[in-house]
């Protein structure tokens, strides 16, 4: 089942994408190799994340929060987040 995900990024700023394998698509943020956006603003971390059921819905649900005021994504990451270690949310280049 694939995933909607946002990361926060070191400059502040949000990034949301799609992924069938989170764990992997951060390693790849980690990289440099998932998105010219997160490239320059490393280390990313895990905000927030929810299963959904198809790639389809994926896509819908990321379409809908992309265009969701920041203000808006800010209280969607306050009131769903699930609990982790902090080290374990944080990404940074070269390192899992």
């Amino acid at each position: 089942m694939p995933f909607v995900y946002v990361l926060r990024c070191a400059d502040g700023s949000l990034y949301t994408g799609i992924a069938k394998d989170v764990a992997r698509r951060l390693a790849e943020h980690a990289a440099g190799r998932a998105s010219r956006y997160t490239r320059v603003r490393l280390p990313v971390v895990l905000a927030w994340c929810r299963r959904v059921r198809t790639w389809r819905r994926a896509l819908q649900e990321e379409y809908r929060i992309k265009n969701l005021p920041r203000a808006a994504k800010l209280v969607i990451i306050r009131t769903t987040r699930q609990p982790a270690k902090r080290e374990d949310r944080r990404v940074r280049r070269g390192k899992e």
